[in-house]
């Protein structure tokens, strides 16, 4: 992967892609989907026992009674385009970002 990547001006910039969210320390407010232009994670609610029941459609979806709580989850990594937006408002922070000259691939 190039080592070189600059901005409109030419000044050198390293994107840094989100590569893991922490599914404990995640709290599910979802401030981070609504900054991310590139709808790189969404909400899926998770059961007591800490299972993922799936994406969370709207705001009512309970799972049959079975939801505990909500955490984010990456579904698009491909998507990212590293600009740190979400790492930027997570109050947790409880993303992991990774330079896009340190990913092998």
């Amino acid at each position: 992967m190039t080592s070189h990547f600059f901005t409109r001006d030419g000044s050198k910039w390293i994107p840094q892609y989100l590569t893991a969210i922490d599914a404990v320390t995640c709290i599910g407010c979802g401030r981070c989907v609504k900054v991310c232009s590139r709808e790189v994670m969404h909400l899926h609610g998770v059961d007591e026992s800490g299972e993922i029941l799936g994406a969370c459609d709207g705001e009512d979806e309970d799972f049959d009674g079975e939801l505990s709580r909500m955490i984010m989850v990456i579904d698009h990594a491909g998507r990212c385009i590293g600009c740190g937006a979400c790492a930027r408002v997570c109050p947790k922070k409880c993303q992991t970002h990774v330079a896009a000259d340190k990913i092998v691939g």
